[in-house]
This record gives structure tokens, C-alpha cells and sequence, in this order.
């Protein structure tokens, strides 16, 4: 039972029950509060003008001061009015105070003060609201009324406060239960969802409501979040199997030749080629490794702080300059187009020239002898735009969503030398610099790839969750 109690006092829909139960409290306690202030203030304003208004009349007209402070009194049924004529020595001549007030100004300014009162049953001390003004002849006048008024005014308003901060408390507690009841329906969908997510069914979401507020905006948030897990951790899965196959190949070839050169081997040369041979396939893995662990630091955005303007129209110059001899050895024509000028850009320059080497030397390594390659650089209404294109075999389209994936070779790539991880590269450095990447068909056939560098595009904190391909032209690391 005490468990039951301490969990319920705990739980997000007592807390904002009595939140709220305690804020509708304050806010009837400064309600009633202020109506008291403002009844209170209006009284005795109303009542210092009638007594200030009084007294003078008397003061005016010394001979009939003594009638009209009786006057005064006499207009009261039920003995709320008090006066007096005082002469200098402070002995009373009219009216029913005993004594002139002690304290009170003879200024005619209304204060409250204790006064002596005279009635049937002898002298009485009350508090009264009183004014004084001091006659031609140094005596003094004093007009009163006593301070029951205010005080049932204040009485009736703390009674109504009293009375009804009760009900306000039991309905705003009942509003804030309901409220907290609808948002722990919604919490309790989300925990069921987050519950199986843990369970490890990465497919599950949390549920997104119509109406569009703080809670659906977080849902989709978090589901989109979970989305991006699933395709990492779908991509680990992939990658962890495509390293193993391709580290195996090149690892098995290297055991099967060091057994069959200890055992066929009969000079210094033969195991010399062997060794050479070996060599060359170990340079193959650590190439692969040194891919990942450098697409793995991409990825993480340490590269960004040295990130600085420079000038992309020379390195789209000098990486096609790379790539002139290797083109021309193979027969392919390499032509350039950059427009005149500079084109300034901030970024990582050695990253930036990587990746279009990258996308160059895929153009020439695909295209057969007597095709060619254009590498071209324009500027555009959303930055700088760098294409490369060729007239090789292209891609199929049902590919292009996963060409930037890490390990994945389209079908006409089989052939070829490589472990499938140049495009994934690119797609990496793309991410970092808000860059975005597409892959489409060339005019005439072939593939063409097209990267947008805004002027404005920096480091990007997205920038793993920025490098997903994307039908029917892959976007990667879209700023």
C-alpha cells in the first residue's frame, strides 16, 4: 500500500493535478485579494471626501459649527457618525467624543485613530475615520465615522474567498487529473513502443497524434531518429559481412601462395615473386582498412576544424590535371570546363580534392577507350556546382539508391579493381561539409554526378545522418 502511495505521488499525473489544483489557488487568492484591495481603497477614498467636505462646512461658519456637527450625527440611525466642537483648553462643547482624538492633525485630512466615545452606557473607545480643522477662535472641530463599513467589506470578501477557494480547488484538481489522464494515455503509447524497441524490434515507432503539438513534434523527431539507428546498425550488419568476405579473398590467396611457394619453390626468385605477390595483397587489405578508419573519421566531423576558404575552381583543375596522363594512357578524352574566376568556398581543401579525385578516376576507370570523360564546374543559384560525367556503362537506376553505400559495387563494376569504397568516401566528405551529392545518367548514356557546394555550407553536426542515397537521384549529406 505505501509503495502504491509513494508511486502515485510520483507520478506525472498527480503532480500535475496538484500543480495545477495549486496554481487555480493562487490565482483565486490574488482574484480575491485584488477585488479587496480595490473595494477597500474605493471606501475610504468615498469616506475621507465626505468627512473632509463635513468638516470644512463646520469650520466655515464658527457660530453654527455646533449645529451642524449635531446635525452630522443626527443624520445616522445607527450611530456611526461621531463630531465634535472643542474649545482651546480642549474641553468639549458639542457632539458626542468625549475628547478630541490624540494624534489626530488639525489639517482636514481623514485618518483612523481611537477616539473616546460618549453613549448612554458612558464613555466608549472605538476606532474611527476622523477629520479635524481648527476654528477662528483656536478651538477645534472633528468629524468621524466609524470603520465597520470597511471591515465587513473585508470580512464579507475573505468569507467569499474562503467559500469558494474550496470548490475551485476540488474542479482545478479535477481538470489537472483529466489532463494528466489524456497525457498519460499518450505517455503510456510511447513507453509500450520504446518497451518492444528495447526488446530489440527496431521496426516499432512511437505513435504521432493529428493535432500536431509539443508531443507529436518529439514522436517525430525520435522516429526519425530510430530510423537513422535502424539503417546504421542495418549498414554495421552489411559492412561487417562485406569486410569479412572481402579481407578473406585477398588473405586465403595470400596463405594458399606462401604454402605452395615453401613447398613448389626452387630458387631465391620464385620466392621472391612470391613475397612480392603476398606483399601486394597485404597492401590490398591495409588499403581497404585505412578507407574505413578514414571514412569512420569523416564521419565524425574531426576533420572540421580546419576548415578554411579556398578556391574550388583550382582544385577541380588540379585533380582533373591528376587523372590526364591515366585518361589519355587508356584512350579516353578528359575534358574540363571551369569558368573563369575564382570560386570561393569554405572547407576542408585535401578532403574536397579526395572526393572529386575519387569521382574522377570511377569516370576513367569505367569508361572504355575512345570515350570520354567531362568534368565541369558552374555556378548556380544555390552555390557551386561540380559534375562529372562519362560514357561508360552507367548505372542502372534500381542501383543508384545504394551506390554510396560502403562495400556495394553495381553490377557492371564486378570486373574491376576496388573494394567498393570510393563512392562511400565521397558520400562521407560530402556529409561533412553540408555538401550534397546526386547520381544520375549522362546525356548520351554513362553516369553523371553532380555535387552542390553552397558558399554557405559548413561543418555539419548531421553530418552521419546526412550520407543515405536516396531515389531516383542519391542525396548525400544534404546540409
Amino acid at each position: 500500500m505505501t509503495s502504491r502511495m509513494t508511486d502515485l505521488v510520483r507520478s506525472t499525473t498527480f503532480r500535475w493535478a496538484l500543480g495545477i489544483a495549486l496554481w487555480s489557488a493562487l490565482l483565486a487568492l490574488a482574484m480575491f485579494g485584488f477585488v479587496y484591495w480595490q473595494t477597500a481603497a474605493f471606501l475610504r477614498e468615498e469616506l475621507a471626501e465626505t468627512l473632509r467636505l463635513e468638516v470644512r462646512a463646520a469650520a466655515e461658519d464658527p457660530a453654527g459649527a455646533a449645529g451642524r456637527v449635531e446635525t452630522w450625527i443626527a443624520m445616522d440611525r445607527h450611530a456611526t457618525h461621531y463630531g465634535g466642537v472643542f474649545a482651546r483648553d480642549g474641553a468639549r462643547r458639542a457632539g458626542n467624543l468625549v475628547a478630541r482624538p490624540p494624534g489626530l492633525a488639525r489639517d482636514g485630512d481623514a485618518a483612523r485613530v481611537g477616539a473616546t466615545i460618549e453613549t448612554t452606557d458612558g464613555p466608549v473607545a472605538d476606532e474611527i475615520w476622523a477629520t479635524a480643522l481648527a476654528l477662528p477662535d483656536g478651538g477645534t472641530v472633528v468629524i468621524g465615522h466609524d470603520t465597520d463599513e470597511i471591515d465587513r467589506v473585508r470580512a464579507t470578501t475573505l468569507r467569499a474567498m474562503g467559500l469558494g477557494l474550496a470548490p475551485a480547488l476540488v474542479l482545478s484538481g479535477l481538470g489537472g487529473l483529466v489532463l494528466a489522464s489524456r497525457a498519460r494515455r499518450r505517455l503510456a503509447a510511447t513507453e509500450a513502443a520504446l518497451a518492444g524497441i528495447r526488446r530489440g524490434d527496431l521496426r516499432r515507432r512511437l505513435p504521432v497524434g493529428t493535432r500536431d503539438d509539443e508531443f507529436d513534434r518529439l514522436a517525430r523527431d525520435v522516429n526519425r531518429m530510430l530510423d537513422e539507428i535502424e539503417r546504421l546498425l542495418e549498414e554495421v550488419r552489411s559492412v561487417g559481412d562485406a569486410v569479412a568476405h572481402d579481407l578473406r579473398t585477398p588473405l586465403t590467396r595470400l596463405r594458399a601462395r606462401l604454402e605452395r611457394s615453401r613447398e613448389q619453390a626452387t630458387s631465391v626468385e620464385e620466392l621472391r615473386a612470391a613475397i612480392d605477390q603476398g606483399l601486394a595483397w597485404i597492401d590490398q587489405t591495409l588499403a581497404m582498412v585505412t578507407a574505413i578508419l578514414r571514412i569512420g573519421e569523416i564521419e565524425h566531423g574531426r576533420r572540421a576544424a580546419g576548415f578554411a576558404g579556398f578556391d574550388l575552381a583550382t582544385v577541380v583543375r588540379e585533380a582533373a590535371e591528376l587523372f590526364a596522363p591515366l585518361a589519355e594512357d587508356g584512350g579516353i578524352s578528359l575534358a574540363v570546363a571551369v569558368a573563369d574566376g575564382a570560386v570561393p568556398i569554405r572547407g576542408d581543401r585535401d578532403l574536397v580534392f579526395e572526393a572529386l579525385a575519387n569521382l574522377i578516376d570511377n569516370a576513367v576507370k569505367f569508361t572504355p577507350p575512345g570515350g570520354t570523360v567531362r568534368v565541369g564546374l558552374a555556378e548556380t543559384g544555390r552555390g557551386a556546382l561540380v559534375t562529372v560525367e562519362d560514357t561508360g556503362p552507367g548505372i542502372p537506376p534500381p542501383e543508384r539508391a545504394r551506390v554510396f553505400r560502403r562495400f556495394y559495387r553495381a553490377e557492371p563494376a564486378r570486373g574491376t579493381p576496388g573494394n567498393g569504397l570510393g563512392l562511400g568516401l565521397v558520400a562521407a566528405i560530402a556529409g561533412l561539409h553540408g555538401f550534397s551529392v546526386e547520381v544520375g545518367e549522362a546525356e548520351g548514356g554513362g553516369a553523371r554526378f553532380a555535387m552542390l557546394c553552397p558558399r554557405e555550407a559548413g561543418p555539419s553536426r548531421d553530418a552521419p545522418f546526412k550520407t543515405k542515397a536516396r531515389d531516383p537521384l542519391s542525396r548525400v549529406g544534404e546540409g
